[in-house]
């Protein structure tokens, strides 16, 4: 991979060794639609990610594509290839590790949840199974069409995703079983078919902002002082102004896991006229309000304190003096997926590993952070 990059493009070829873009090929690459707006963490994470691949921008194999993001007032790039790119790059993999791969007939669902080896109906099919084989094992995927369907307003398919929607949505199934047959080769890219919905209007949400310092009525699991509520997403600066103003430790720890839940640990935060990660901040604040250890009751009440943030466990009393293995090799991997402007993290973990983050070792952390770094063996 690493030779083919060297030999091909000229002036523009990407070198293995470089560690940023060169002027011809910035220049380049804003002819081809990036903007001003794009950040140097993005630029960066982009040419990693074309190294890595081997995939090659100027041959338009890979897209640096920006999208306005509310959440962050601007464009936010993510690198996208077609499906043809997946497949070149399983290819590559295959013939320079050995092995093999190889597909499974693509099959289609209607909304019955009968599957078909071909799709004959007017109407889109409801979902689509791809599986791919490599070295023997098998690793199938189900994308559902609505899920990934580019829509109007009113919610009707455009482009080829209304004259060819079993085509597409194979396109999906596809990508994602091939994400799972080579997850650290496809981490970071997705496919334009599967990005295709990123487009799409946002629905509109009406949701009661909770001021900073007041509990919320509507939160009902029965923690009191407890201002994050779950299931509801806040901005990062808002569950800051939270944690500042509440006097309750157990408070800080479930905006912690908030936090984390919502991909927001490694978003930067004002506070006291400082700028810092949320995830920092909020281990920081746990930590103050740290009470002194009372003596263990022995009745498995898993009182936790002298902890930053910590988790209360099920098994008998437990004193945690910091946040746990896991808590910060998350804490690294989020900080990491922000550089590399991989904003799906949570989705690829789970599509690499079959787990949620939140379940994750922190030896599955650390090898995700050491891809997206670059530094893995």
């Amino acid at each position: 991979m690493s030779a083919e990059l060297a030999k091909t493009g000229g002036a523009l070829a990407i070198r293995p060794d470089q560690t940023q873009w060169t002027e011809e090929q910035g220049l380049v690459l804003r002819q081809s639609g990036i903007s001003d707006a794009v950040t140097k963490a993005e630029l960066s994470g982009f040419l990693h990610l074309c190294q890595r691949t081997g995939l090659d921008p100027f041959s338009r194999q890979i897209y640096l594509i920006g999208r306005y993001s509310k959440k962050e007032q601007r464009d936010v790039f993510t690198p996208q290839t077609g499906i043809d790119g997946y497949r070149v790059i399983a290819q590559r993999v295959t013939s320079q590790t050995g092995g093999s791969y190889g597909y499974e007939d693509t099959l289609w669902c209607d909304t019955s949840g009968k599957w078909r080896d071909v799709w004959l109906a007017d109407v889109p099919p409801a979902a689509a199974k791809a599986t791919v084989i490599r070295n023997g094992q098998r690793f199938s995927a189900v994308a559902r069409f609505s899920e990934y369907v580019q829509a109007f307003p009113d919610g009707n398919p455009k482009g080829l995703w209304a004259k060819m929607p079993a085509g597409q949505i194979a396109k999906c199934a596809e990508a994602l079983a091939l994400r799972k047959a080579f997850p650290h080769d496809l981490a970071g890219v997705y496919t334009a078919e599967e990005m295709a919905q990123a487009d799409n209007p946002a629905p509109e949400r009406h949701l009661r902002k909770v001021q900073p310092g007041e509990g919320d009525p509507w939160a009902n699991d029965g923690q009191q002082g407890t201002t994050a509520v779950k299931g509801r997403s806040q901005p990062a600066q808002d569950i800051a102004d939270v944690a500042a103003q509440t006097s309750n430790q157990g408070a800080v720890k479930d905006l912690y896991r908030q936090a984390r839940d919502e991909g927001l640990l490694a978003e930067t935060v004002k506070v006291d006229r400082e700028l810092s990660e949320l995830g920092a901040y909020l281990i920081a604040r746990g930590k103050q309000l740290a009470a002194p250890a009372p003596e263990k009751t022995g009745d498995g009440s898993g009182e936790v304190i002298e902890g930053e943030i910590v988790e209360t466990l099920s098994e008998g009393p437990s004193v945690v003096e910091g946040p746990s293995e896991a808590d910060v090799a998350e804490h690294q991997l989020r900080t990491a997926a922000k550089a590399a402007g991989l904003d799906n993290l949570d989705a690829e973990f789970e599509q690499s590993y079959g787990i949620p983050i939140a379940q994750a070792g922190a030896q599955q952390l650390r090898e995700m952070t050491a891809i997206l770094t670059g530094h893995a063996a």
